[in-house]
This record gives C-alpha cells, structure tokens and sequence, in this order.
C-alpha cells in the first residue's frame, strides 16, 4: 500500500511540474517526483518493479521502431 502511495504522489508531482509556470515550482515537483520514484522502487513488491522500469522501455523501443520504419520509406 505504501508503494503505491507513493508512486501516487510520484505521477501528480511529474503532472504538477509539467505544467507549472515558475521554474521553481518545476524544479521541487521534479524533486519529489524523482525522490517519490526511487523510494517505490525501493519499498514496491517486485511485479511492481518490473512494470515501473518495463513500460518506459517498451515504448522508447516502439518509438525507435517507428522512426526506424520512416526513414526506410523516405
């Protein structure tokens, strides 16, 4: 429970920041965010781990797919 709390908190704080207009506003969500992050890494079960660091490299592959694709058709 406490995992996902904080990856709660983790993903509005991302939100926040990215959508804040003074910069350090921006720069303490960022801060939380990635302090959030490292410690539901630290306390998730592991299938939770695993998904955390899975998605983002799914979808970096699948981008450099679809650019890799592009620029063969051109």
């Amino acid at each position: 429970m406490f995992s996902l709390i904080t990856l709660a908190i983790a993903s509005v704080s991302a939100f926040l920041g990215l959508h804040a207009k003074e910069e350090v506003f921006k720069a303490a969500m960022g801060c939380t965010a990635t302090l959030s992050t490292f410690l539901t890494l630290i306390v998730a079960p592991w299938i939770l781990k695993l998904a955390i660091l899975a998605i983002p490299i799914l979808i970096i592959d699948r981008l450099n797919h679809k650019t890799t694709e592009e620029s063969t058709r051109s």
